[in-house]
C-alpha cells in the first residue's frame, strides 16, 4: 500500500511541476520578452523527467506537456503532443540504457529537444507559407538560446523529483 501511495504522490508532484511551468510559459513569460522572444520551457520539463526517470515517465510527461504546448502556443493540433511524446520516450530510453543521468546530459538533451521544437515550429511557415528559411532561422536560434537559459533553474526541480522516484523504487 505504501508503494502505491508513494507512486501517486510522485505523479501528483510531476503534475504540479508541469502545471506551474505551464502557467509560467503561458501567463508570465509573455510579459518577460527578451528582444521579442518568449522562452519555451515545457519541453525542458518533459525532457528532464525523461532523463531522470526513464522512458515511461518521459513519455507520459511528453504527452501532457505536448498537449499543453499545443493549447498555449496555438500550433497545429497535435504537433507538440507527438513531438514531446516521441522525444520523451527516446530520451528516457537512452537514459535507461546508455546515457548517464547528470546535469550535462540534461542540458544537452534539452538543447536538442528545443532545437527540434524550434524547427518544428518554423516547418509549416517554410513549406506551406513559403517564408524563406534564412529569415526564420535566426528567430528560431534566439528562442532556443533564451529557452536554454531556463534549464538550470528547472534542473533543480526535475532532479529532485527524479531522485525522489529513485529512492522509492530502488
Amino acid at each position: 500500500m505504501k508503494g502505491k501511495r508513494d507512486k501517486i504522490i510522485t505523479v501528483l508532484l510531476h503534475a504540479i511541476l508541469i502545471t506551474i511551468v505551464y502557467v509560467f510559459q503561458g501567463m508570465i513569460f509573455p510579459y518577460m520578452r527578451l528582444y521579442g522572444f518568449v522562452p519555451l520551457i515545457l519541453p525542458v520539463v518533459s525532457t528532464g523527467i525523461a532523463v531522470y526517470e526513464g522512458r515511461y515517465a518521459g513519455g507520459i510527461a511528453g504527452i501532457v506537456a505536448g498537449v499543453l504546448c499545443d493549447v498555449s502556443l496555438n500550433e497545429p493540433a497535435g504537433m507538440f503532443t507527438v513531438l514531446l511524446t516521441i522525444t520523451g520516450l527516446l530520451t528516457g530510453a537512452l537514459a535507461d540504457t546508455v546515457m548517464t543521468r547528470g546535469f550535462a546530459t540534461f542540458v544537452i538533451c534539452c538543447a536538442a529537444v528545443l532545437v527540434v521544437s524550434a524547427l518544428v515550429q518554423i516547418f509549416p511557415l517554410v513549406f506551406f507559407e513559403y517564408f524563406p528559411l534564412q529569415t526564420l532561422l535566426p528567430t528560431a536560434i534566439r528562442q532556443t538560446v533564451y529557452s536554454i537559459l531556463f534549464t538550470l533553474p528547472l534542473w533543480f526541480f526535475v532532479r529532485a523529483l527524479g531522485r525522489r522516484a529513485q529512492r522509492l523504487t530502488g
